[in-house]
């Protein structure tokens, strides 16, 4: 049991590490949002897919100011405005990068990877490596 906290304590010095377990938070936030605004209101996948990734945007922005990238958080509400302005401009490459791999999938790929939630899981995946290298150059530099 020791070796497997060690592990997880070397692990999670890593914000890489602790950037994809917010990221993996934030699937399921999306996929969350996606049965919903595709199941009982019924809007169209492309429509439901936005919402879910705006929301889990949101929500990673939160979870890596707090987690992964504490100590470099903004700590005035002017910092934090222009933080989160910044997250969402950056993240927006990987977003999109996300939005259409996983649009393409769900039109022209062939079951399972026509899944709507296995296109959303690639799309997802697609948009990590955008969003951590942005995130970590260009939004969570240092504390303001």
């Amino acid at each position: 049991m020791s070796g497997l906290k060690t592990l997880a304590q070397y692990l999670l010095r890593h914000s890489f590490i602790r950037f994809g377990i917010i990221g993996a938070c934030g699937y399921v936030v999306g996929a969350t949002v996606l049965a919903l605004t595709t199941g009982p209101l019924k809007l169209d996948f492309a429509a439901g897919n936005a919402l879910a990734i705006f929301i889990a945007m949101t929500f990673t922005w939160q979870g890596n100011r707090h987690f992964t990238f504490s100590d470099r958080r903004a700590r005035s509400l002017s910092g934090i405005l222009q933080e989160g302005l910044k997250f969402a401009g950056a993240n927006s490459v990987g977003a999109l990068a996300n939005y259409l791999a996983a649009l393409a999938l769900v039109h022209y790929a062939s079951a399972p990877f026509s899944n709507k939630f296995v296109a959303q899981a690639i799309g997802v995946l697609v948009g990590l490596v955008f969003n951590f290298t942005l995130s970590k150059t260009l939004v969570f530099r240092s504390a303001a």
